[in-house]
């Protein structure tokens, strides 16, 4: 790993490691791993939202990729949307275990909410957060739009979040709900992404922002420029943030994440930009 990825004060990721278009033809799947993680920071752990990843998969993620790249894993489905976080003790306990012989790769560890939960519910999400390992970073994402209300119930939910020391994920889907299209890949995004307000807090000291992006890319560049202005105040403040770029299908996110890096770059010199592998031949061209 270079000395530039060490030092990046930031986490930058996408929400997977490998994708049919992203790599050029000597990049296997069973190596995008070790060819991701040698340009990103962190991926967003989506498999383990759908079930607890195998010992031999975890061990094959540590030795894939270097000293100091993390997974943001999500708790898996059964714990956060079981309806009952206080009745999932045994899972959380066992999820844990399997992903820790990752050591220091484990990063933000979350907790990816459904509509359902609602402001009832916080005293449940409360304990729930006692309860946890104290040795791990952890996040929760909310949907429910009562608890983006900036009064009573937010306040609520922020303060219980404070208290624990969780940060909370900030969703920005602004760009993506503001510029539709017609694409297959857009109107699949546009189904299962939520449409929330963007309430930007920290409430722990590495805030966490999920970037959706329309599929035109440009589109949403001057959505990103106050994000670049508030992880400079964050770092300055000696936040660590993690931020992760979606865009319909996935395929132009790396080049998202690099612009993203690059204006980043530019305010704060000393803060390395990103660099790419080299992408996928495309009808005898090179993106």
């Amino acid at each position: 790993m270079t000395e530039s990825f060490i030092s990046r004060p930031y986490r930058i990721g996408l929400p997977q490691w490998h994708h049919t278009d992203w790599y050029a033809p000597d990049h296997l799947s069973a190596n995008s791993l070790a060819v991701y993680s040698q340009h990103f920071s962190s991926v967003e752990g989506n498999h383990s939202f759908y079930g607890l990843p195998s010992v031999s998969s975890v061990q094959q993620w540590a030795e894939q990729t270097p000293d100091g790249f993390e997974f943001c894993f999500k708790f898996p489905r059964s714990i956060s949307h079981s309806g009952d976080l206080l009745a999932c003790e045994a899972l959380v306990d066992e999820f844990i275990a399997r992903i820790a012989p990752l050591g220091p790769r484990i990063g933000i560890i979350w907790l990816q909410l459904s509509q359902q939960f609602s402001p009832q519910h916080l005293e449940s999400l409360n304990l729930f957060l006692l309860r946890l390992p104290k040795q791990y970073c952890y996040a929760v994402e909310v949907r429910n739009l009562r608890l983006f209300d900036k009064s009573t119930f937010e306040t609520e939910l922020n303060q219980i979040l404070i208290q624990h020391q969780v940060n909370r994920v900030i969703f920005d889907t602004r760009s993506l709900f503001a510029n539709p299209a017609e694409d297959a890949e857009t109107l699949d995004a546009l189904r299962k992404k939520p449409r929330v307000p963007t309430h930007v807090i920290a409430t722990a000291d590495q805030p966490l922002v999920r970037f959706i992006s329309p599929v035109n890319t440009e589109l949403c560049y001057q959505s990103l420029k106050p994000w670049i202005n508030k992880f400079v105040q964050w770092i300055d403040e000696g936040r660590k943030p993690s931020i992760f770029f979606h865009t319909p299908g996935n395929e132009t996110a790396p080049e998202l994440a690099q612009w993203f890096a690059q204006r980043l770059h530019e305010a704060k010199p000393e803060i390395p930009a990103l660099t790419l592998w080299d992408r996928q031949p495309k009808q005898g061209s090179l993106l």
